[in-house]
């Protein structure tokens, strides 16, 4: 249970990263938009965190490159996340 707690809070602090860099762009542009269509800003945060999951674990656990396009697809699908839903 803690590892997976540490895994959010990495998985969140790597979004407000980006948030303060401002890269990608898409990550300040998905808040803005999550946060105007009712969600607050922990819950936008989180579902950012959901699309940047599978990135991470792409690049920690199978040692591929970082997949920007996809990162930034599964962004402008959010509030939705099918990628969940995939085996």
């Amino acid at each position: 249970m803690q590892d997976e707690q540490l895994d959010q809070a990495m998985l969140f602090e790597v979004v407000e990263n980006q948030l303060a860099d401002n890269y990608p762009s898409e990550v300040k542009a998905t808040l803005m938009r999550l946060r105007m269509t009712g969600s607050s800003y922990d819950d936008a945060i989180a579902m950012i965190a959901c699309a940047l999951a599978p990135e991470m674990v792409d690049v920690i656990e199978h040692q591929q490159s970082f997949n920007l396009a996809r990162y930034v697809s599964h962004l402008n699908l959010l509030p939705q996340t099918p990628w969940l839903e995939e085996s």
